[in-house]
Formats: structure tokens, sequence, C-alpha cells
């Protein structure tokens, strides 16, 4: 079953994207949480007319979203995690740390769009935050241990 969605889905596709999917996930689940409409004739004629006239907001979000990813370039944040003698943390490092560590750096990201992988021991890593389906951009962190008052 062909779908467009209405909003994106981090697993699926983008806002207006046309996707191919189970048909029992498209009418159980998709269209009647109003995430995606069943792509039919009419509302590919609705799409097309609707990307037509919207061509200059989306190339304005498609700048706004290269000049955010141009203005991370050479951000490191430094995380502090509580971690054991041999480097492991206790818990992980998630995106809401990594986001939090960018607002300290003046750069605001919304948890939502960094991808990365649980971080469970001290080092250096990189997080991949997705801006745009056209424009990602590649943060590289490090995780330090917290210091103890001795």
């Amino acid at each position: 079953m062909k779908v467009i969605l209405k909003q994106n889905i981090p697993s699926l596709g983008y806002k207006d994207d046309i996707v191919e999917v189970k048909d029992g996930y498209g009418r159980n689940y998709l269209i009647p949480q109003g995430l995606a409409v069943i792509a039919s004739n009419a509302a590919l004629k609705v799409l097309a007319e609707n990307q037509r006239q919207q061509a200059h907001k989306i190339e304005k979000i498609l700048n706004e979203a290269q000049a955010a990813a141009a203005a991370l370039e050479g951000v490191r944040p430094v995380i502090i995690a509580k971690a054991g003698p041999n480097g492991n943390i206790y818990g992980s490092v998630g995106a809401a740390q990594i986001a939090d560590a960018l607002a300290k750096l003046g750069h605001e990201v919304d948890r939502k769009i960094i991808e990365l992988e649980a971080v469970k021991q001290v080092g250096e890593y990189v997080a991949k935050i997705r801006f745009h389906k056209e424009v990602t951009a590649e943060v590289p962190f490090e995780v330090v241990p917290e210091e103890e008052d001795k």
C-alpha cells in the first residue's frame, strides 16, 4: 500500500514522502493516527500542487538547515558523567545530554533530531544531527569522568 506521510516518522520517511508500507500498518496505525493518507490519484495531485506552491518556503527551510549545520562546524562539546574506575559510566549518555551540552555552547538543537548509539563508556564519539532530510551534521563529542573531591 502506498501512503503519503503527513509528518516526519523517523524509521519511515519525511513529511510529503510517498512510501510503501504493509496494508495493516497503513490501515490500522498510520491513517487512523493522522500520520498518513492513502496515495490516491487525487491525493497525489493535491500533494504536487502544494509542493509547487511551497517551493520557496521549502528552499528557505533548506537554507536555514544548512546554516544551522554550518554553525556546528568545529563545535566539540564535552559531557561530564559519573564513571567507575574502568571507564564505564553509570547510566548512559543520550541525545538529551548532547542537546544540553550544545545549548551551553550557544547552539539550540532539538534532542529529537540527534541520532547516536547509547554511550556507556568514557571516550570520544560522534553524534549525527539530522536538520533536514538532505542536511546532516556530524558533531564529535567527548565523555569524560566526573572529578571526585577528596
